[in-house]
């Protein structure tokens, strides 16, 4: 299966799934593409790194958000993607761009979704003062946030936790979590039923 990471920022969740294609860790997922709205990107250097192709789309220039999205799409076309991964893609993408690939982008979200949805989810749980919050895979729809779960795992939230503490426990689970969703989605092991998500055995 060939799979499209789109990034922004760090890219330790693409170290992370990486990794985990090297250890033979994704289903038989490949990771082909990294695509990056941001030309800085850490994320690009690791790609290079491994030899990944990389492709670096500003925004600017484009006069909607849409016409920036047609453009993705057609280089993930070229690319024959089967699978997009968000790790850290700090643009919301257009009704277009997920009709196009429907069921087939995940996102991790570094909170319990439902709660604590947006770009903040690991501050504002902390700052709520849950006593646990945790890691969420999802398939992606046109609502930010709110697509079916395919994974989740709880980390406790410390009475010696700092933000800076949190954020670490919380990435160290994202880096397990999210290898092995899109190991499931590889397999065709995920079936989705209204807003759940059914795990399929092994055939």
């Amino acid at each position: 299966m060939r799979i499209a990471i789109l990034a922004s920022g760090h890219g330790s969740n693409l170290e992370a799934l990486m990794a985990a294609e090297k250890n033979d860790e994704l289903g038989g997922g490949k990771i082909v593409l990294v695509v990056s709205d941001n030309p800085d990107a850490y994320a690009l250097k690791r790609a290079r790194e491994k030899d990944v192709d990389i492709f670096v789309l500003e925004k600017k220039g484009f006069a909607s958000r849409e016409e920036y999205d047609k453009h993705l799409v057609k280089k993930l076309r070229e690319y024959k993607i089967e699978l997009i991964v968000l790790a850290g893609f700090m643009r919301i993408l257009s009704g277009y761009f997920i009709e196009e690939f429907r069921n087939n982008i995940l996102n991790v979200h570094p909170a319990l979704l439902p709660a604590f949805k947006g770009a903040h989810g690991i501050k504002d749980a902390f700052e709520h003062g849950v006593k646990v919050t945790g890691v969420t895979v999802h398939f992606v729809t046109d609502k930010l946030d709110d697509g079916p779960i395919i994974l989740q795992e709880c980390v406790k939230v410390g009475e010696n936790d700092t933000l800076e503490t949190l954020e670490k426990k919380i990435h160290r689970v994202e880096h397990r979590l999210y290898p092995a969703a899109v190991s499931l989605f590889a397999q065709k092991r995920l079936v989705i039923d209204g807003r759940k998500v059914k795990i399929a055995a092994i055939r």
